[in-house]
């Protein structure tokens, strides 16, 4: 096996597309079909099951994809290395909008006074992409709320948010009373449902539910005078300059884990920002 069909093998399974696949590395379908149907033939298994969305991965498929990510995961360390001017180490991790909003920029604002030669990238996705990106491998760990498979994944570090409720300063906040709620459009997302319950709970009448994609435009709706909403405490600190909003800190508090998968090894770069989690 050469390691440049083991990269494009890697591709195919995580975009879950031939076609995909070759758009991203720049290749022509075909060379790409090919080189899966050539690793296919060397370990004499079928590797992807082909359908009309695309492929999917066997469960050879899925072995193979295991030792994928540990090969170029020690080809990238490697280099690093040998070479750490040229070659730096990577650190991908996922959260949320909401949770990737200041939290994450505060821890590695103080990772990177001691790890200043790891490259950092942090994808947002709802919680449940962002645990199938972290099972095939597509991510580092991911910060997140809820539920996980503990088989298959396991929590290293996790802390509580504080939540709180924002409304504009124009609107009369009380029981009985009219309002209309500003939530996330993913029906997943733990502060709609926190916004949700707490409509439910006061009794609000003739809620109206205004849906937005990012947690900038809820808050600029709130801003607006539109409606009311449930965020992170500091995301509102982080706002407080905001005269026209009005803040209620709630009593609940959320758990947030950083998930990383189950494995005997994990890059450099994951155990020491790990051991820096440990710290804080």
């Amino acid at each position: 096996m050469e390691s440049h069909d083991l990269w494009i093998f890697k591709h195919v399974a995580e975009l879950k597309s031939v076609s995909k696949a070759a758009e991203k590395l720049g290749y022509v379908q075909p060379n790409v079909s090919q080189r899966i149907k050539s690793l296919e033939d060397e370990l004499g298994v079928r590797l992807f099951i082909r359908n009309n969305r695309g492929v999917t991965l066997t469960d050879e498929g899925l072995v193979l994809l295991e030792y994928t990510n540990q090969i170029i995961q020690l080809m990238d360390e490697a280099k690093s290395v040998v070479k750490p001017k040229k070659w730096r180490e990577s650190l991908t991790l996922g959260a949320s909008q909401t949770i990737s909003a200041v939290r994450i920029p505060q821890l590695f604002s103080s990772f990177f006074k001691e790890h200043k030669n790891i490259d950092v990238k942090v994808r947002t996705h709802d919680t449940q992409k962002l645990q199938e990106m972290l099972s095939y491998g597509e991510l580092d760990g991911i910060f997140a709320y809820g539920t996980f498979n503990s088989s298959q994944f396991e929590s290293v570090y996790s802390y509580f948010e504080k939540i709180v409720l924002i409304s504009p300063k124009k609107i009369k906040f009380e029981k009985q009373y009219e309002q209309t709620l500003i939530v996330n459009s993913n029906p997943n997302c733990i502060y709609r449902n926190k916004t949700l319950g707490l409509s439910k709970e006061n009794k609000f009448l003739d809620s109206t539910i205004m849906e937005f994609d990012s947690l900038e435009s809820i808050l600029q709706a709130v801003h607006d005078g539109l409606g009311i909403s449930i965020i992170p405490a500091d995301v509102a600190k982080s706002r407080k300059e905001t005269q026209s909003i009005q803040y209620k800190e709630l009593s609940e508090t959320i758990k947030i884990d950083f998930i990383i998968k189950r494995k005997k090894q994990h890059p450099k770069s994951l155990t020491k920002f790990i051991r820096f989690l440990a710290l804080q």
